[in-house]
C-alpha cells in the first residue's frame, strides 16, 4: 500500500494545529502509511479550491473544509481513503 498523501491547510491558526495533532494521532492510531505535510502559504491553499479553513486533503482530494472533525471521524475518513488507494 503507498503511502497516504496528507495535507493539512490552513494558516497556522490554533483550529489548524488542532487538526495537525489529531490527523497525527489518527494515522498513529489507525497505523496507516502516510506522509503528513502543514500548507500554510494562502496562494497554494486558495489554489487547491480551499475557502474555509482548517482543511485537508488526501491524496489530492479535499476531505475537509471550515470545520475540526472528531478523532472518530477523520479516522473514518482516513481509512476510507486508505482502502480505496
Amino acid at each position: 500500500m503507498n503511502a497516504l498523501q496528507i495535507l493539512v491547510l490552513g494558516p497556522g491558526c490554533a483550529r489548524c494545529k488542532t487538526l495537525a495533532q489529531l490527523t497525527e494521532q489518527a494515522v498513529k492510531e489507525l497505523g496507516i502509511p502516510a506522509e503528513i505535510h502543514k500548507v500554510t502559504e494562502v496562494k497554494q491553499i486558495v489554489s487547491l479550491g480551499v475557502m474555509m479553513t482548517p482543511a485537508l486533503a488526501v491524496n489530492g482530494n479535499l476531505k475537509l473544509s471550515g470545520k475540526v472533525p472528531t478523532l472518530a471521524e477523520l479516522k473514518a475518513l482516513l481509512q476510507s481513503a486508505a482502502d480505496t488507494a
